[in-house]
C-alpha cells in the first residue's frame, strides 16, 4: 500500500497487485476496480444506515463497528475489527495500535455520548459536534481501512440528527491538503480549521 507507511505487522496485500490492494475475499488485483466495489458497498451502507431508526438516537462506537463490518465485511477479513498495526500518512502517526480500546472508550465518554444524538441550537454547535466527532475519530484510526470514510458517515449521521443534511464533501476531496491541515490542527485542541471545513460541506454553505 502507498497511502499508509505500516509499522509493525506488514500488510498483507493480494498477490499480483503490485503491493497496491490489500489482501481480499474478492481476489481482486487493480485498485480502481476495489476502489469501485468499496464506493459501491459504501452507498448500499448509507442507504441503510440513514434510514435506521437506530441512527437517530446516540451513537456508540459499537454501531461503528457494525457499519464498517457491514460495509466491507464481504471484502476484507478483518473489517469491523480494531486495527492490530500501526499506520502513518506523510509522515504523520496515527493513534498506537495498542491503545485503541481505551480511546474508543474514550472517544465514546467524550464525545458520542455528549454530542449524539445531534441537536445543535446554533450553527457553531452544529460545527463544534461535527468537528470534535471527525477529528478525533480520524486520529485514533480505529480501523485498518476506510477510517475517512466511516467518520464521513458519523458526520452525515449526526447532520442529519440536526435536520440539516448529509453534508458536501466535494470542496474536502479538491483541497486534500486543506483537509489534512485541519486534522493536524486538531491534534493541539485546534478545531477552527475543521469548523471551517465543516461551514463549508453544509448544504446551505452557510
Amino acid at each position: 500500500m502507498n497511502r499508509y507507511r505500516i509499522a509493525g505487522s506488514e500488510a498483507e496485500c493480494e498477490p499480483g497487485s503490485n503491493g497496491l490492494v490489500l489482501r481480499n475475499l474478492l481476489s481482486i488485483t487493480d485498485p480502481e476496480e476495489m476502489a469501485n466495489v468499496e464506493q459501491g458497498l459504501l452507498r448500499q451502507l448509507y442507504e441503510a444506515v440513514l434510514t435506521d431508526s437506530s441512527s437517530h438516537g446516540r451513537l456508540t462506537t459499537r454501531m461503528l463497528m457494525a457499519w464498517h463490518c457491514r460495509w466491507l465485511g464481504n471484502v476484507y477479513v478483518w473489517a469491523g475489527a480494531e486495527r492490530t498495526v500501526n499506520v502513518s500518512k506523510d509522515g504523520f502517526a496515527f493513534a498506537t495500535a495498542v491503545f485503541i480500546p481505551d480511546l474508543l472508550r474514550e472517544f465514546q465518554r467524550q464525545q458520542l455520548d455528549v454530542l449524539t444524538p445531534c441537536r445543535p441550537t446554533s450553527v457553531d454547535e452544529l460545527l463544534y459536534a461535527l468537528s470534535s466527532v471527525h477529528v478525533e475519530l480520524i486520529l485514533i484510526h480505529p480501523f485498518r481501512e476506510g477510517n475517512g470514510r466511516i467518520a464521513r458517515l458519523v458526520c452525515d449521521v449526526m447532520a442529519v440528527q440536526a435536520e440539516v443534511g448529509p453534508l458536501d464533501y466535494e470542496e474536502w476531496d479538491r483541497r486534500p491538503d486543506d483537509y489534512f491541515a485541519a486534522i493536524r490542527a486538531g491534534v493541539g485542541r485546534d478545531l477552527e480549521p475543521m469548523k471551517q471545513l465543516f461551514r463549508r460541506a453544509l448544504p446551505s454553505g452557510d
